[in-house]
């Protein structure tokens, strides 16, 4: 399998799986980019490992599905993604927001707050019937404008030409 490095140093196959994230559960890449415009696709709080952030059971084995700490995961891992193709969340220009129940709402929108203000990504969020996972309660896609850097500042004049 070919690999090759991103902008921020990881590395991504051939199949567009970005070195270090949790594999897509299909065949699409993680990022794909069209210019200065990077589609970022749904992004889950599934870790390499397979694992899910804000997933857990009790000793009954009674399952705890935190809406804060998925919300938290999912945002985080869009970050990393965002990095690798050399951006940030600061470059998100619109997203969409998945939620398997709509009383999470307010747990989801809290966490949002915490990365995002009214100057933030254009937002829209819809209520779906189910996830790829059933302990995943929310997933987000995302798209970025992440310019191109046309001049280091801190090279001379010289340098950069």
């Amino acid at each position: 399998m070919m690999e090759r490095d991103l902008k921020d140093g990881s590395k991504v196959n051939d199949l567009g799986v970005i070195e270090g994230k949790a594999t897509p559960r299909g065949r699409y890449p993680h990022f794909r980019s069209a210019g200065p415009f990077v589609f970022v696709s749904g992004t889950s709080s599934r870790e390499p490992d397979n694992s899910i952030t804000g997933a857990d059971s009790d000793a009954f084995g009674t399952m705890n599905l935190d809406i804060a700490a998925q919300t938290r995961a999912c945002i985080e891992n869009m970050r990393d993604i965002l990095k690798a193709a050399g951006g940030d969340l600061d470059n998100l220009i619109e997203v969409t927001c998945f939620l398997v129940n709509m009383n999470d709402f307010g747990g989801y929108n809290e966490v949002y707050g915490e990365y995002f203000t009214h100057d933030g990504p254009a937002r829209t969020t819809v209520a779906v019937h189910q996830l790829p996972h059933p302990h995943l309660v929310i997933e987000i896609r995302g798209v970025a404008y992440i310019a191109p850097h046309s001049a280091d500042p801190k090279l001379t004049e010289e340098e950069n030409a």
